[in-house]
């Protein structure tokens, strides 16, 4: 009437519970007595002390990363049974690969834990219709930290893979005795004095990367700290870097810069350009003809109606009333154009965030871009590995033509106030650019504009739900772990949303009843920053839904591409009004929009407000 059947090495989920820094500690609970439903029937774990063998976490216990033996990261310090729950207090390691996940568990990119245990007696209770197995002798083996924790519901991560271990159940309430002695696996060996051996050759590793380090940049001091407080290699040189001076940023030079004398600055006028084109004289604007020609003579081609440089100081003129010829001839006394009220416009962003500008662009861009790494194997002796040849892909760009008109009087041109040209000038300026962001935000990539971010296929995509719904805590963790999942969490990373969203940030708790929204003071999610501009959209429809969702972007904008084409065209159409005297000006700039890594980007597009 014995039964005996066999079991493996089984799994349970928990989570990451209270993190010490200093100490390099995380306390968890690992087990309880939730029922969790196995292929031979609901699983108990008993926790009375005397049902568990907690001989090897204490002794021994090892912290691993996905069950991995060879994965190790840490060690189990101490065990606890208590109100039919087991805790433990588990210490991170100090190399690089510890170093790396203990960061990844502090910023919550890795919460899940999995603790792996054996079972060595059942005992089955209640009706044989509705049997409940209790564990009376179990033994947790490791504490894993995962990336992806299975269902409880369905059997926690339950492998497999490893040796079948022959578990004698007990039918208690059908009075039956147990006459077979359990079978338990022969625990493995440890070599104690290879691990010691191990960990002395790494200290030593350590201090001799440290030192050097130091030596090389002169900073010994700081080299003899960090060996003293155990700080890994890396945390040398994040020090080493934030005490050096910072580098001056390169910035590349417009095409369509020349470095005008401040002279020439001054001199040069729009409006003069603009009445010299709708005329065809120029003999009153020598200094803007010449401009336009040679940034003509560097782009390689002809505008459409003349170039003007991006070195004239766009919106900066000096004024002074009080002398004639500085601006008292022609600014009236009661006309405050310095004081001109400007229309509210989008947030500028995506160069803040770290795109690369391209500018200077003549022909059409293609950017080649390794698509698939080189494939290793191990192989035997003598043995040839299988060819692995990595793919190779391009990011093609070719100009597309943004513009954007306005009606001026010829008066106004002639008059030449300064004041009306910097308005002049400052708004189309500010449109065209305002509607560059707007396209690498959510270009559609169809009815001639480029590809945005938001429509560049191979994003990462965190959906809320069927009708989207408001933000979580849950969805921004996502969105990193997307990029981190694709190895792209470096470069100038961060989080780009609509005012909506952010104003909904601040009002929303992190979980049920917390008294913590997901965003506090400050513009950051779990230490990234945060930008906001209206050119994210908030006119989004995701089922039932319908234009009024908005999004969040995270990732790298190191990894988007603005290219410019030439400069910045004006056309000058003095006939579309020439009836009532006006003069059209229309501005002109050619651009494209790419992704280098579309993994280097994730988004929530269904977010309600």
């Amino acid at each position: 009437m014995n039964k005996v059947i066999e079991t493996r090495t089984l799994y349970r989920q928990a989570e990451v519970g209270e993190i010490e820094q200093e100490e390099r500690t995380v306390n968890l609970a690992f087990s309880s007595e939730e029922p969790v439903e196995r292929r031979f029937g609901m699983e108990v774990l008993d926790h009375n002390p005397e049902s568990i063998r907690l001989g090897r976490l204490r002794g021994s216990g090892a912290l691993l990363v996905n069950h991995n033996p060879d994965d190790l990261v840490g060690k189990v310090e101490s065990v606890e049974v208590a109100d039919r729950v087991a805790r433990a207090k588990v210490r991170f390691g100090k190399s690089d690969r510890a170093n790396e996940i203990f960061q990844d568990v502090k910023d919550g990119i890795r919460s899940g834990v999995s603790v792996g245990y054996q079972i060595h007696k059942l005992t089955e209770e209640g009706e044989k219709d509705a049997s409940i197995f209790r564990a009376t002798d179990w033994e947790p083996m490791e504490i894993s930290l995962v990336a992806i924790p299975a269902d409880a519901t369905v059997g926690i991560g339950r492998s497999e893979d490893g040796e079948a271990i022959e578990t004698q159940i007990q039918y208690l309430e059908r009075d039956i005795k147990m006459t077979e002695e359990v079978k338990t696996p022969e625990a493995p060996k440890v070599d104690v004095e290879a691990i010691k051996s191990q960990a002395r050759d790494l200290e030593v590793k350590r201090i001799q990367e440290v030192t050097a380090i130091g030596e090389q940049f002169s900073q010994g001091e700081l080299a003899r700290q960090m060996v003293s407080s155990g700080q890994s290699v890396d945390a040398m040189r994040k020090a080493v870097l934030e005490n050096m001076p910072a580098p001056k940023p390169e910035v590349q030079t417009p095409i369509d810069n020349l470095d005008m004398e401040p002279k020439e600055k001054r001199a040069y006028s729009m409006f003069r350009a603009i009445g010299a084109s709708a005329s065809g004289d120029w003999s009153n604007a020598g200094l803007e003809r010449e401009a336009s020609k040679e940034i003509a003579k560097r782009i390689g081609r002809e505008p459409r109606g003349f170039f003007t440089p991006s070195d004239i100081n766009w919106g900066q003129r000096d004024m002074t009333v009080g002398s004639a010829t500085a601006g008292g001839n022609i600014v009236g006394t009661d006309h405050l154009g310095s004081e001109f009220i400007d229309a509210l416009r989008p947030q500028l962003v995506l160069a803040d965030l770290g795109a690369k500008m391209m500018t200077g662009l003549v022909g059409d861009v293609a950017i080649p871009a390794l698509n698939a790494k080189t494939s290793t194997y191990w192989v035997a002796e003598s043995a040839a590995p299988t060819e692995g040849a990595p793919t190779v892909r391009q990011v093609t760009m070719s100009p597309s033509t943004v513009g954007c008109y306005v009606d001026i009087s010829r008066q106004l041109t002639k008059q030449n106030d300064p004041s009306a040209e910097n308005i002049f000038r400052n708004d189309m300026v500010s449109q065209v650019a305002s509607a560059i962001d707007s396209a690498g935000i959510q270009g559609s990539g169809s009815s001639n504009q480029p590809t945005g971010i938001l429509n560049t296929s191979g994003i990462g995509s965190v959906a809320i739900g069927t009708n989207g719904g408001a933000p979580t805590w849950g969805s921004v963790v996502d969105n990193i772990s997307q990029v981190a999942i694709d190895n792209a969490l470096g470069g100038s990373l961060s989080f780009l949303t609509n005012p909506q969203v952010v104003g909904k940030l601040r009002q929303t708790a992190k979980g049920s009843g917390d008294s913590v929204m997901i965003m506090n003071e400050g513009n950051t999610l779990m230490g990234y920053q945060v930008a906001q501009t209206s050119n994210v959209p908030s006119t989004l429809t995701k089922g039932s839904t319908s234009g009024s969702c908005s999004a969040l972007i995270f990732g790298n904008f190191n990894d988007l591409i603005i290219g410019q084409w030439g400069g910045t065209d004006v056309l000058v159409d003095p006939y579309t009004g020439s009836s009532t005297g006006t003069i059209r000006v229309v501005v002109f700039a050619d651009i494209d929009i790419a992704v280098r890594h579309a993994q280097s980007f994730s988004s929530t597009q269904d977010y309600t407000t």
